[in-house]
């Protein structure tokens, strides 16, 4: 189940991580859009900057040359010289108007501005060479040559240089930004292809993960159901071994009983030898857990030791904690318990109307029994050991413990010490 939790845990991450994959495509979509988009407004921008600063250029030099062709005119009175002067007349206007067509939509207000003041001083600058070519014509030089000699000319040129300068500054200043913002959308798309990268780096890595994980989950699945089916025929086996040895304590508890059926002096002997039988049986049946108990468990092994004896006037009290015997402890304890019980009927503390006290306590992997019979008459330590104490001293042995027995003058206290260590 954990192994599940983590693997769902891992595919909601990895949903995550594509998730955010897919937000970085249209992140980086868009961005690639935006960046065609300020390439294109820049490519569009060059054309209109250049096409400006070439409006500029030819109202500069068309009001240069008009000025030139003047002068050399009114020096020289050679009509050859207003060959410039009419060429900048003729160029004037359409430089004015197509300026102003240019920046007739994007225009600043500073701009528009710049193209009144142009296009004021141009013609203010022309209408003055105009004055001074007609003076010339009508015969009056001197007077054309004085109007020339004042600082209205100089001034109204100067001026028209700077605003076309200004201009020309303020346009390569948008064609800078335009530039600048290019750039920038450049920059922020290589690092989100960096990041995209990363994260379909990342995603392989989960998606291989995903299917090592798919894959082991299956493997262990298939392994799983091979250990259920080995599992499965080994409780099959186990299942028929244990019918074969009840079978076997059967055959050997029916050829003790038919062996003792024509020998009345017998009796005694073979139903004692029946009973140990029935005891092994019953060790071997809670061992297996035949008795829908817990497999081993001490107290139901103690219980079912007094069961066939016990009853409203042969009482018994049972305490201890919940322990779990191994396997191999329950058959010898088995025994000495029923040794124990058959003693209490015959010679103990049920035969003389007394009680059963059974306690036990569990100490560094460790049981120590308490077995107390009360209401016995005092007796004394026996000089010989019968056939049950040397069961048990075999038995002590085999689940590598001790016993030990005390005779008082209430009863007879037994105490048994076991490990609970394989």
């Amino acid at each position: 189940m954990t192994f599940a939790l983590r693997d769902r845990g891992f595919r909601w991450v990895n949903l995550a991580l594509l998730a955010t994959i897919g937000a970085a495509m249209l992140a980086l979509i868009f961005l690639v859009y935006k960046t065609v988009e300020a390439e294109r407004a820049q490519r569009a921008q060059v054309e209109k900057t250049s096409e400006i600063l070439d409006q500029l250029r030819r109202i500069g030099r068309a009001t240069l040359n008009g000025e030139t062709g003047q002068r050399g005119y009114l020096i020289t009175l050679d009509r050859r010289y207003l060959v410039p002067y009419e060429a900048g007349q003729e160029q004037i206007d359409p430089a004015l108007d197509r300026l102003r067509a240019l920046l007739q939509d994007v225009a600043t207000p500073r701009q528009t501005e710049l193209v009144d003041e142009i296009e004021a001083l141009a013609r203010a600058k022309f209408r003055e060479m105009d004055d001074s070519v007609s003076m010339v014509e009508e015969g009056r030089l001197l007077d054309a040559r004085r109007a020339v000699l004042t600082d209205e000319g100089v001034e109204t040129m100067e001026r028209l240089a700077r605003a076309i300068r200004e201009m020309e500054e303020i346009e390569n200043g948008i064609l800078t930004d335009a530039i600048a913002n290019t750039s920038r959308s450049e920059g922020r798309v290589l690092p989100l292809l960096g990041a995209l990268l990363f994260l379909l780096i990342l995603a392989m890595i989960g998606g291989g993960r995903l299917v090592s994980r798919a894959a082991r989950a299956e493997a262990e699945a298939a392994q799983a159901a091979a250990l259920g089916e080995a599992r499965d025929r080994a409780d099959l086996l186990a299942r028929e071994l244990n019918h074969r040895v009840k079978n076997l304590f059967a055959v050997v508890l029916a050829i003790v009983q038919m062996s003792a059926r024509d020998k009345p002096e017998a009796k005694e002997v073979t139903e004692s030898i029946a009973q140990r039988i029935r005891a092994l049986l019953t060790a071997h049946e809670v061992s297996q857990g035949e008795l829908e108990r817990p497999v081993a468990s001490l107290q139901q092994l103690i219980e079912t030791s007094l069961a066939p004896y016990r009853s409203s006037s042969q009482t018994a009290q049972i305490d201890g904690p919940e322990v779990m015997l191994p396997a191999k402890r329950v058959t010898p304890l088995g025994l000495v318990l029923h040794e124990l019980t058959t003693n209490a009927v015959k010679y103990g503390a049920w035969a003389n109307g007394g009680q059963i006290l059974v306690d036990w306590e569990e100490l560094d992997n460790r049981v120590r029994l308490n077995w107390r019979e009360t209401g016995v008459p005092a007796q004394e330590t026996p000089d010989r050991k019968g056939f049950g104490s040397l069961l048990m001293t075999s038995a002590a042995r085999q689940f590598g413990g001790s016993i030990e027995r005390e005779f008082g003058r209430d009863g007879i206290v037994v105490r048994i010490d076991l490990p609970l260590g394989d």
